[in-house]
């Protein structure tokens, strides 16, 4: 049997992007868990090879107007536990720092499009070294604290803490290094609301993925090889 490569999605279109042809290739099941249509399996979460936790548009705080975000967070504590290899993108870092009892709150501006990461000297001897010279994709509110006994990868102006590590077996990426140039278009008309409020333009956002999309795809690439690598996966 290959192994499991689960993916907890919170919105359609938000998936595992460049990720899923990465997983596949190396010998993955690769699997989604739709949680506003499939809600929380536990055994699955906890008992994924490889578990990774997408991105939407909800906070990680709230659990009240969202309960599946409690059953989540509930499931991923047990995950954590099996110190089995566990990716959080986004929303799916802020989890993993919750679920890792560190805090999450707004950030101090809204932080939308591609620019490049400050790398920690930490982060600069990790998997995120490949993106040193390259500008990601960023899209959220919130930012998370460091959990205890994290190492701190990566930071911007907006969001101190990009990125974090825990052992070799869990990674935090605020920003989407999952996230297709190609599939910009999606993200442009699916979350044109938010576009709208903080008053950026689509087409600017269009027009760097296009500049960008190339370069961070291979460079995005071998960044998650390397952590895989590391992670025993």
């Amino acid at each position: 049997m290959p192994p499991i490569a689960l993916a907890i999605r919170h919105l359609g279109f938000e998936d595992l992007g460049l990720l899923h042809p990465l997983l596949h290739d190396r010998g993955y099941d690769v699997r989604h868990l739709d949680v506003t249509t499939e809600g929380i399996d536990s055994d699955a979460i906890t008992g994924a090879d490889l578990l990774v936790v997408l991105g939407g548009p909800v906070g990680a705080n709230d659990t009240d107007r969202y309960p599946v975000l409690h059953d989540e967070l509930t499931a991923l504590r047990a995950r954590l536990a099996t110190r089995r290899p566990t990716m959080g993108i986004c929303l799916g870092a802020q989890l993993l720092a919750r679920a890792l009892g560190a805090a999450v709150a707004p950030g101090p501006a809204t932080e939308i499009g591609y620019a490049p990461l400050a790398l920690t000297p930490d982060g600069m001897t990790s998997a995120l070294r490949h993106l040193a010279d390259v500008p990601v994709l960023h899209w959220h509110n919130d930012c998370f604290e460091l959990p205890v006994g994290a190492r701190h990868l990566a930071s911007t102006t907006r969001c101190p803490h990009q990125a974090f590590a825990v052992g070799a077996h869990v990674l935090g990426l605020q920003f989407h290094l999952e996230a297709d140039h190609r599939d910009i278009e999606h993200w442009l008309m699916g979350h044109a609301e938010a576009l709208l409020a903080a008053d950026i333009d689509p087409r600017t956002l269009r027009r760097d993925a296009a500049a960008v999309g190339p370069k961070l795809s291979r460079q995005a690439a071998d960044a998650v090889t390397e952590w895989l690598d590391e992670a025993g996966c």
